[in-house]
């Protein structure tokens, strides 16, 4: 795509690829409409987090300071790391719906997805001014309903796990199956999150450093997530490590992607099949995971639910409640409680635990 800046008089260029000759000419379309209503193109296919840091104050006006703050903190903190790396004009309904999905699996309070999606309103509704999109994709509706179900969901989070060992193995062997060249890493992925009840996030920035062979224990530390700049590394949800047993199942797994990363200390564990680092959204389009689990009987599985998975697992299989609590990294006692049976819960409420 070429035009005429009317001011400089040169003829800048912009240029995108596609995966196919009809997504190709749409995209044209969109840049010969921007152009007729007098959008600058650059501005067009400008990613959402720099559009926001272009017109934010735009965005803003009128709020007060006491409302713009927590505004603000949502943006930083949701808004661009879940959706700041799209162009403000491929953001869709279902983009939206499934970032404010994430947002409330992450236990984000209702003040805090009700703040992040507000201040997405307000930008996205900037670009509907500016003629960039025609319609604002960040009105959603019924994600109140969503949260009620999420908070149901994590009072009885037990009713989230798979019900054994052989649905797991399953499930890996489905999702590396259904992946482009068979890639064995991913059902390693999915079984080690499960095994160590550990976020997506966590098991991607695992380093062979943080594996000792000899207890066969794992070190978390830190955890890999999207940020404005791309992946980034950071500490754990919690702020602190935590120590987690590798049990004998998944002990020969381990061994072989420390091999795999050539024993270098600090070579991830798990990559992707061409070296990238591995994030829940590249696990799931990577493996076609809502078509596998839907197909495996499984249709409201997550990858969080592989944590769900094995805390659940680690509970009926007598680890005592606080050491539960220490492998899962939870702050409350009350929380990891919730994945005991229902009778030895009730007994440990009775006695005042």
């Amino acid at each position: 795509m070429r035009w005429v800046d009317p001011v400089t008089k040169r003829r800048p260029s912009k240029s995108e690829a596609f995966a196919s000759e009809d997504e190709a000419r749409d995209w044209i379309t969109r840049m010969e409409r921007a152009a007729a209503q007098g959008v600058d193109p650059n501005t067009a296919t400008m990613k959402l987090a720099d559009y926001g840091t272009t017109n934010m104050t735009f965005a803003l006006r009128g709020l007060e300071a006491k409302t713009t703050d927590p505004y603000l903190a949502g943006w930083r903190k949701r808004v661009v790391p879940t959706l700041g790396h799209l162009p403000v004009s491929m953001i869709t309904n279902g983009a939206v719906d499934r970032a404010v999905h994430a947002w409330i699996a992450d236990e984000c309070s209702r003040s805090t997805v009700k703040n992040s999606i507000a201040v997405l309103v307000r930008v996205m509704e900037q670009a509907l001014r500016d003629g960039i999109i025609d319609r604002n994709p960040a009105r959603v509706t019924g994600w109140q309903q969503e949260y009620k179900r999420a908070e149901d969901e994590l009072d009885d989070p037990r009713s989230l796990a798979l019900p054994d060992w052989v649905s797991l193995t399953t499930l890996a062997d489905a999702l590396v199956a259904r992946s482009s060249g068979e890639y064995r890493g991913w059902g390693d992925v999915v079984l080690f999150a499960a095994c160590t009840a550990a976020r997506i996030g966590e098991v991607s920035g695992c380093r062979v450093s943080d594996i000792d062979t000899e207890s066969w224990t794992w070190t978390v530390r830190r955890q890999t997530t999207p940020s404005p700049g791309g992946l980034v590394d950071k500490g754990t949800k919690g702020k602190r490590a935590r120590t987690v047993p590798l049990i004998e199942d998944i002990r020969e797994l381990v061994a072989r992607r420390i091999v795999s990363a050539d024993r270098d200390p600090d070579g991830r564990l798990f990559r992707g099949p061409r070296g990238g680092r591995i994030t829940t959204a590249v696990l799931r389009d990577a493996t076609s995971w809502d078509e596998v689990v839907s197909k495996l009987g499984h249709d409201h599985l997550r990858r969080h639910d592989l944590r769900h998975t094995g805390l659940t697992w680690m509970a009926d299989a007598g680890v005592p409640l606080h050491h539960l609590r220490k492998i899962a990294g939870h702050g409350s006692l009350t929380t990891t409680q919730r994945y005991l049976h229902p009778d030895e819960s009730r007994l440990l409420t009775l006695v005042n635990f």
